[in-house]
């Protein structure tokens, strides 16, 4: 993949609402929306000024730009930069970042940015949750998965050794900015990780854009600029639309965890680790799950085929053999799947699907059918 993005004639910008009854707001996509940030958040401020709190790889790359971007609108602000990686997500990142936030005198009334990936957008989303029992945040996201998925629809929170995302709440930002101009500086493999959610809602509910991606992936992934802003765009008004139906997951929200439950599990088994990437991890994750559901006759075969043919196209990973180093069995893996946040009076559901376009939750799965998907993908098989 190239990182020389196709520049388009003009910046432009569309916007996904966030129907939420007195939590509504936009998710705001475009090429260059950094350099008017202050303009685009000046209407929910009280006071000339924000806090930001980011990560070193991004405060290097783009925190001037953003900083500059604030004070053309006369907005004053100062940045907490934090490490990045997925252990920032924890008790001792989450108690300093809300110390900073404590010590900035920050108020009800003001707002608190988070710049990064989906790490610091959890973080940052649960400290100004728990900050004077809730502060308005802004999620600027800069990684392709933070902008299709966790910048949008609220979930916040910290990882436990106990597992992923189990310490949290729901915090609605006020307003996401996804400046795709700032996915140019992904590596690769980070791109390809965001994309693994993207396809995922080609998977789940839309057949037709699944069929976009086949056709547009590799062009996408070279840097079209048009192109990635229509793919987060249609990743981001597919999830705006369910996260309306169900904020806080008690159904149609579960759909989004399309290859969560095998991800999760290969997640927990690889230490949370640079072996393998969230958005590598729902890659297989929904390989595996549309196995699952072809052996347990729900699809034709041609189903899975097809969506292995795709990851494989874009150089994706789709099978845990592709994981660096060693797993756990099948057991084991099956084990950390009972930790999972999907597990309901005991029972682990699963999100299957009838064909592409048309999963739904499942809460029925024979363990033993489970148990043989991972071991024969464990094989290679």
């Amino acid at each position: 993949m190239s990182r020389t993005e196709t520049r388009i004639a003009a910046p432009r910008a569309v916007t996904v609402a966030v129907d939420l009854p007195g939590r509504a707001y936009e998710v705001q996509i475009g090429h260059g929306l950094l350099a008017d940030a202050g303009a685009r958040i000046a209407p929910f401020l009280s006071r000339q000024r924000v806090v930001i709190v980011t990560e070193a790889t991004v405060a290097g790359l783009h925190l001037e730009a953003l900083q500059a971007g604030l004070t053309t609108a006369g907005i004053a602000s100062e940045a907490l930069v934090l490490p990045p990686g997925e252990a920032t997500k924890s008790w001792r990142y989450l108690e300093q970042t809300v110390e900073w936030l404590l010590a900035q005198k920050v108020e009800r009334g003001d707002v608190v940015v988070a710049f990064g990936g989906g790490v610091i957008g959890d973080l940052v989303g649960f400290a100004a949750a728990t900050v004077r029992r809730g502060v308005r945040f802004v999620q600027i996201p800069t990684s392709l998965l933070a902008q299709v998925d966790s910048s949008v629809g609220g979930k916040t929170g910290i990882n436990s050794p106990a597992g992923k995302n189990l310490i949290g709440a729901f915090h609605q930002p006020t307003l996401v900015l996804a400046d795709v101009a700032l996915l140019g500086t992904l590596t690769a493999r980070d791109f390809l990780s965001g994309y693994g959610e993207v396809v995922k809602y080609g998977l789940l509910g839309d057949a037709d854009f699944f069929e976009w991606l086949e056709a547009r992936g590799p062009q996408l992934a070279a840097g079209d600029v048009d192109l990635r802003i229509e793919a987060v765009r249609r990743s981001v008004q597919m999830k705006a639309d369910i996260v309306a139906r169900d904020e806080t997951e008690q159904g149609d929200r579960a759909l989004l965890n399309l290859g969560h439950t095998f991800c999760h599990a290969l997640e927990a088994a690889t230490g949370y680790s640079d072996r393998l990437l969230h958005g590598e991890g729902v890659a297989i994750g929904c390989a595996l799950a549309f196995e699952l559901s072809a052996r347990l006759g729900l699809c034709s075969q041609e189903e899975p085929s097809r969506v292995r043919a795709h990851l494989t196209a874009m150089g994706m990973k789709t099978d845990p053999t592709d994981i660096a180093g060693e797993l756990p069995d099948a057991e084991a893996l099956l084990a950390l799947m009972a930790q999972d946040k999907k597990v309901v009076d005991g029972q682990l559901r699963f999100i299957l699907a009838r064909g592409i376009g048309a999963a739904f939750v499942a809460s029925d799965v024979p363990q033993d059918q489970v148990l043989q998907v991972l071991r024969d993908a464990l094989r290679g098989a």
